[in-house]
């Protein structure tokens, strides 16, 4: 496998779970604006916000690297729609959360975007 495709995968993971580790992290949190302070404390000592923004600073130069090999018409579609499926299930398998008929049906048009997109690869 190319270096640029494996940066692409690794870019995209980084920045799936990215947001799932923040998600994680807030979603025992009760966060108020009324004391910005504070909220800001309680988000820059919280350990997994703290990975999460460990795994977006890896996303950022994986996918710097994917941009000078791949075209962006390509790759961004390719990491944004994955790692949408990826945050996807992990919200359904691991946080409960409920998926519509509507939904699902916006899922399969996703595959197959990525794939008729991916199958401009090179």
């Amino acid at each position: 496998m190319k270096p640029q495709y494996i940066a692409l995968v690794v870019a995209l993971l980084a920045n799936a779970f990215a947001n799932i580790l923040i998600k994680s992290g807030m979603k025992s949190k009760e966060i108020g604006l009324s004391d910005p302070l504070t909220a800001l404390k309680q988000i820059i000592t919280n350990p997994l916000v703290i990975a999460g923004v460990g795994l977006f600073a890896l996303n950022i130069v994986a996918y710097s690297y994917v941009l000078s090999k791949i075209q962006l018409s390509i790759a961004y579609p390719i990491m944004t729609s994955v790692g949408f499926l990826i945050v996807v299930g992990f919200s359904v398998f691991a946080l409960k959360e409920q998926v519509s008929l509507v939904q699902v049906i916006g899922i399969v048009m996703i595959v197959t975007g990525v794939v008729l997109v991916a199958g401009k690869l090179d």
